[in-house]
């Protein structure tokens, strides 16, 4: 397939009048005329989806759907085309092309604005993220389970979920996992094999008790084997700490409303950390006017605060190793010591910006077009101990986990639900308590961090980031202890 994109790239270029400048890999193509080839990119793409879900004892999906075609776009003028197709034959990559390159030029006509690409470091060669590589292909290891025998291993953990304990009213385990194949080719080098698996469980059991209603929870995700995704999180204890806490819910009760000094786990930083940070910093939304506009180089959290977004992180839901745009992954730092550093972006962002694209352009199939995405966006741990984070609150909560939802906007306010929550009282974890909220200015709580613990753990690869398509992201940290305005009944 690598070999077909490549020829396919080659011949269009060969069939234009020339691809317009030299530009050193910048494809600075606002030089290039009308009937140039200029820059061009095809990637092909291939999804084998499972999805098993069982619920209250009835099987109600278990499926297999393969997804595959290509993605081709052309930069003429200054002007993106894209298309995208399921012939991936040597005539229909053809078709794509020309037909990419037509829309190019129709835009070229009507856009003042020209689009020119920041340099990057292209992806070259095979990567593997969650799949071994062919030489060890034949290593010794657990076997893949068949499809079979994965529904039949769901179904049994449902009845145990169903079965713990006569308060469990409702019960639903569902397993998702995409298994991609990915190559990329364009005009700035770009030559990319990409296998990845990427694999998460849901767990919900719901709690009845004289018409009282409470759910507890236990979801996680990996790119990895099946094996990795078992060995982050033994089910049988998912399954009894998602109901254990639905019961206990029952005779929980509320907090008392205020703004109060909380320990959050690396659940909640994560989320943190990606809908209340992240989001602001993705250049597209600077761009458009968040809340980090034109603050590089500005103080905007606790010293104890550094805040990357890496997708080369092995084994974590968001591992992206090459993007596709074709850009290898590398570590951004968006706050270092409490100062904000850099955006993500993709490559035309960076251009604007006058900064350095670190793999942030992700299309969730083929159908769909690179948009500035996070991969896996965490805080880096610090050196304190979770117990002396503890010892040091008088009157506060500890904090585990986003329960049903929230929300946070571009002006970095947020306000979620917190699945799992516990009163501290002069330094002890005490009673839990329910219905609990945490709201604020994301930047204001990153300022009122006085203690950072020194683990680190990723928590957000059960689902999936909704940026007006899919992605799959991790996020996580270690335990922070900050200021946040609590919310009760």
């Amino acid at each position: 397939m690598l070999d077909l994109l490549k020829r396919a790239v080659d011949e269009f270029v060969q069939a234009g009048t020339g691809a317009g400048p030299d530009t050193g890999g910048a494809t600075g193509l606002t030089g290039a005329g009308p009937g140039a080839a200029g820059y061009v990119e095809i990637r092909y793409h291939r999804r084998l989806q499972t999805v098993i879900n069982v619920r209250n004892g009835i099987l109600k999906r278990a499926e297999q759907r393969t997804l595959a075609g290509a993605a081709v776009r052309c930069l003429v003028d200054g002007s993106w085309g894209f298309i995208s197709t399921s012939d991936v034959s040597e005539e229909g990559l053809r078709r794509a092309l020309a037909e990419a390159r037509a829309a190019a030029r129709l835009a070229a006509a009507l856009r003042q604005e020209k689009v020119i690409l920041a340099p990057a470091p292209m992806g070259k060669g095979e990567f593997f993220s969650g799949v071994p590589a062919p030489a060890a292909a034949g290593a010794a290891g657990p076997a893949e389970p068949s499809l079979d025998q994965k529904i039949r291993y769901f179904m049994q953990a449902e009845e145990k979920l169903r079965k713990f304990s006569s308060l469990i009213a409702g019960s639903n385990v569902q397993y998702t996992e995409y298994r991609d194949t990915k190559f990329i080719v364009n005009t700035d080098g770009a030559a990319a094999h990409l296998e990845d698996c990427k694999r998460s469980v849901h767990i919900l059991a719901t709690a009845l008790r004289e018409g009282e209603r409470e759910t507890g929870q236990s979801n996680w995700g990996v790119t990895g084997a099946w094996e990795d995704l078992l060995a982050k999180q033994d089910v049988d204890q998912a399954i009894a700490h998602a109901a254990d806490l639905a019961i206990k819910k029952l005779d929980a009760g509320h907090p008392k409303g205020g703004v109060y000094t909380v320990v959050l786990d690396p659940g909640l930083v994560g989320v943190l950390a990606h809908e209340a940070i992240g989001h602001t910093v993705e250049a597209d939304f600077v761009l458009s006017g968040s809340v980090v506009k034109g603050k590089i180089g500005q103080k905007v959290a606790s010293d104890l605060v550094t805040l990357v977004d890496d997708g080369t992180v092995a084994g974590a839901a968001g591992e992206v190793l090459v993007d596709d745009e074709g850009v290898q992954g590398r570590r951004t730092v968006i706050i270092e010591n409490g100062v904000l550093k850099s955006y993500l972006h993709n490559r035309e962002s960076a251009h604007l910006l006058g900064a350095e694209p670190h793999g942030n352009a992700r299309a969730f199939t083929y159908r769909d077009e690179p948009i500035i995405r996070m991969t896996n966006t965490f805080i880096l741990p610090g050196e304190d101990r979770l117990e002396d984070m503890l010892a040091g609150i008088q009157d506060g909560y500890y904090l585990k986990d986003l329960g049903q939802g929230g929300q946070a906007d571009a002006t970095a306010e947020f306000m979620f639900s917190v699945a799992e929550a516990y009163r501290i009282k002069d330094g002890q974890i005490g009673e839990m308590v329910k219905g609990v909220t945490i709201s604020g200015q994301a930047f204001d709580v990153l300022q009122s961090v006085d203690a950072v613990s020194g683990e680190l753990e990723f928590k957000m690869g059960a689902g999936h980031c909704g940026k007006w398509q899919p992605a799959k992201v991790d996020g996580g940290g270690p335990h922070i202890r900050c200021r946040v305005t609590v919310g009760g009944r």
